[in-house]
C-alpha cells in the first residue's frame, strides 16, 4: 500500500457517519446502565463484605491468642486456691506457740523445719506470681477486701483494723479477698 491510498482510508475512517456509528456502537442502552449500576452496587456490597469477613477473622485470632496466653498465665489458679489453705494452716500453727515453746531445745529442730517451710512456700508463691493483699490500715476495697464486721474504733471509718484471714492475687486476678475487720465510728 502506498501512502496516498493510506491517507484515503484515514479519511474515509474519519467520516461523521463513521463517527457517530463508532459513537452508537459504544454508547450503553438504559437497560445497560441499569444493569451496570446493579453490578457495581453488588461489587461495592461484596467488598463490604470482604472487608467485615477479614476483620471477624482476625478478631477471633487476636481472642484466641488472648485465651491461650490467659490459659497459660492463669492455669495454676485453682491448684494456688487450694494451696493457699496449708499455708494460713501452717501460718497458724507457728502463730500459735509460745515462747517457752520456741525455747524448748527438745522441739526448737520441729519449729525451725515448719520455718524454713513457710518461707519456702512464700517463695514458691513469688515465683508464680502470687503476692498478699495489704489490708491493716488501707481503706476498705472492695475489689481486695471483704469486710466480716465493723469495729467501735477511733479511726476513720471504712479503714481496715483487723486481718481475719489474708487475701492473695495471682498476677493481676484476685485468687481470695482478704477477709478483714473495718473501723466504725465510735458511739
Amino acid at each position: 500500500m502506498t501512502n496516498t491510498e493510506n491517507d484515503t482510508r484515514a479519511e474515509d475512517a474519519l467520516t461523521p457517519e463513521n463517527v457517530a456509528a463508532e459513537a452508537d456502537a459504544t454508547t450503553p442502552t438504559a437497560g445497560e446502565n441499569d444493569e451496570l449500576a446493579k453490578l457495581a452496587e453488588q461489587l461495592a456490597a461484596l467488598q463490604q463484605d470482604l472487608l467485615y469477613a477479614r476483620a471477624e477473622t482476625q478478631n477471633v485470632r487476636r481472642r484466641g491468642e488472648k485465651e491461650v496466653a490467659d490459659a497459660h498465665a492463669y492455669a495454676a489458679t485453682k491448684f494456688a486456691r487450694d494451696i493457699l489453705s496449708v499455708a494460713d494452716n501452717l501460718g497458724r500453727a507457728l502463730a500459735a506457740l509460745s515462747d517457752e515453746q520456741r525455747a524448748d531445745e527438745g522441739i526448737k529442730p520441729l519449729i525451725t523445719g515448719l520455718e524454713a517451710t513457710e518461707r519456702e512456700l512464700l517463695s514458691v508463691f513469688e515465683r508464680n506470681g502470687i503476692t498478699r493483699i495489704a489490708a491493716i490500715g488501707l481503706p476498705l476495697d472492695p475489689n481486695q477486701h471483704q469486710a466480716m464486721l465493723e469495729i467501735p474504733s477511733d479511726q476513720t471509718p471504712g479503714t481496715i483494723v483487723q486481718e481475719m484471714q489474708a487475701g492473695y492475687m495471682m498476677k493481676d486476678r484476685l485468687l481470695r479477698p482478704a477477709m478483714v475487720a473495718v473501723a466504725k465510728a465510735a458511739g
